[in-house]
Formats: C-alpha cells, structure tokens, sequence
C-alpha cells in the first residue's frame, strides 16, 4: 500500500476503527504485551488524519507524539499538515489517552527506552501505508522521548534509513524545571526511591491547574478534549517515572546522535503560576524555557532554535495570531529541510 492508494478503500481497513475525533480520523490499535512494569497488557494507539477526499501525499508523512498528561486532539495540527501535502499520524502511548487500560497508572514506564517497541511499529505503519518517509513531531515529554529513540536507531542503523527525515519539537523537556537542588541533590533521592517505589506520587508535583485552565474551552481557552485524558490539574508524578525522566534527560545532556536536522519551537518566556492569570497564556507555564535553550545542542545535528514570542508551552494550542507564527516558522523550515534533503 504507497500514498497513491491510500483513499477511501482502506477508510474501510478492519484494522483501522473509528475514532473518537470524528469520521476523518480512524484509530488502530497496537498490542505490546504484558507490560514489564507490571499492569497487564498493554496497547498503543495509531491514529490517522484521513478525510475522504484526501490528495495524494507530496510530502514526508508526519508522526506526532505527545508529551505528559496528554493524548492526540489537536486536529487542526493535523489539518495544517495535510494542507502542505503531508499524511498525518498520531500516536497515544501505552497507558496515555485511548491507550490507558482499566488498572493502569497513567503514562508510567520505568524506562523510556520501552516506547521504542510502538514507536518502531507506528513507524513502520505509517511508512508502509504512505510510501514515504517520516517527519517527527514531538511535543514536551515526547521532545525528549522521541530523540533518545532516534539516537538508538541512529546508532542501530541510522534514523535516516530507517525512514526518518527530520524532527520538530515543540517545548521538549530538556531538563528538571524548578529549583537547583531538585537537579543536584535531588536526582539522587528520586534514583534511588524511585527505583524501589516506583509507583509512588511525588507530593506537590502536577497540581497546578494555571495551564490547563487557559487551554480547555471551559475555563479560559478555546480547545475541547477529554478531561479524564487530560486533567487541568495533570496526572501523579510517579516517582518511578521521574526517575526514567531523569535518566533519559542525563543521557541526553551526555549529548545524542539523532542523525536527521531538528528545529525547536518554544516560547520566549515561562511563567510558573498555581492559578491561571492572563500571563499564563502567553508564556510556557509548564518548563524552563533557558533550559531548553541551554540543552539543545545536545541533538547532535543541525539543529535551529526558535522563539515564538507569545506562545504557551503547546506553541500549536498558542492564540491564534501566535500559533499562526509557529506554523509559519514550521513551513519555513520543512521548505528548507526540502532543499537540504536534496543537497
């Protein structure tokens, strides 16, 4: 099946089902087994942007990835993409969003690197249904997510023969935001207790509803999604999970080998608050934006950093004028990975 094919006839695929997004989006799920943390089996879920009367794609198919206390929604981030010729695809991961089981703690691992396993698989879906290669697009925990799997296929193989041409991060979580003992002292202490209680929420940590109340249309913003999916307080912050956090972000400050070009979006300021106030909405109220300044050259390729004035800490759930900014900046990049690619 290549991206000359791909139409109406496979809307009808059984592996493909309908998605809670409406008759444009199908879903299908991922089987991974028994989880290895523990809590039964565990699925994915691919989604795909694919309205009937979609034109045949002249553009990498994009693969989205979304960050913590999260799942795909944003269906104008597909529409955008599908505008320029791209396919689109997005993946909820094990126990996020669609992919979350009855028993299951929401968004745990204890180790990134066990994302790998549906990562390769929507890969290798979508670029079997496409024929093309693929563009990914990650957002925060998926920012760090998606290039520690890259450096492994990297050093695999290569990303690039694997398929892969380029990423976009948008806000990726480079770092541990707040205080300096929480990245010296304390990243020895959620090791180490991590490692043995993994399943215990840390005190203080995902209660501030300040950003999730300027996103959702029943507070201060103008997006709809699942609240059981996607809290405005955020889910626990599992001490097990932190520690793979912090594991995962000290490998990527030993610095990585993605092999494909990245551009970074993120806001020009963060603006940390408990409750949500005008200044939340045109700041990163959720991480460091110096430190993600600071760690991306830790990508090891060509790497462009822009700051979108205004942007929240989803610069593509920014205002509207802003998020304009960021997907123009996206397009000016994807036209330059273009002639790149061909260089």
């Amino acid at each position: 099946m290549t991206n000359e094919t791909l139409g109406t006839a496979d809307r009808t695929d059984e592996q493909w089902q309908s998605d809670v997004l409406g008759t444009d989006y199908q879903q299908r799920t991922l089987p991974l087994g028994p989880d290895p943390d523990g809590e039964g089996e565990v699925v994915a879920t691919l989604v795909r942007y694919l309205p009937a009367n979609a034109a045949p794609a002249s553009e990498p198919t994009v693969l989205y990835l979304h960050g913590f206390t999260d799942y795909f929604f944003q269906e104008h981030v597909a529409e955008h993409f599908a505008a320029r010729g791209h396919r689109f695809y997005a993946l909820d991961l094990r126990k996020c969003g669609r992919s979350r089981r009855a028993g299951q703690s929401a968004h745990f691992v204890s180790d990134l690197s066990l994302y790998d396993a549906e990562l390769n698989e929507a890969l290798r879906i979508a670029r079997a249904e496409t024929g093309r290669d693929v563009l990914i697009v990650a957002h925060s925990t998926g920012g760090l997510v998606a290039p520690l799997w890259l450096d492994r296929l990297e050093a695999a193989g290569g990303s690039a023969a694997a398929g892969v041409v380029g990423v976009v991060l948008n806000s990726p979580w480079f770092d541990l935001q707040g205080p300096a003992y929480y990245r010296t002292v304390g990243t020895p202490i959620i090791n180490a207790v991590g490692k043995v209680r993994g399943f215990a929420a840390l005190p203080g940590m995902g209660v501030s509803t300040a950003y999730g109340e300027s996103l959702h249309h029943t507070r201060a913003g103008e997006w709809s999604y699942d609240l059981d999916w996607k809290p405005l307080a955020g889910e626990p912050v599992r001490l097990g999970w932190l520690r793979a956090i912090r594991r995962g972000q000290a490998r990527l400050h030993q610095g990585l080998a993605i092999g494909v070009p990245a551009l970074i979006l993120r806001s020009r300021i963060s603006k940390f608050a408990r409750a949500h106030s005008p200044a939340v909405d045109v700041a990163d109220a959720v991480l460091d934006v110096k430190q993600i300044q600071r760690w991306a050259g830790c990508l090891g390729e060509r790497t462009t950093i822009v700051p979108i004035d205004g942007a929240r800490h989803d610069v593509f759930l920014s205002s509207e004028a802003v998020r304009a900014n960021a997907f123009q900046e996206t397009d000016s990049w994807l036209d330059w990975l273009a002639t790149y690619r061909k260089s």
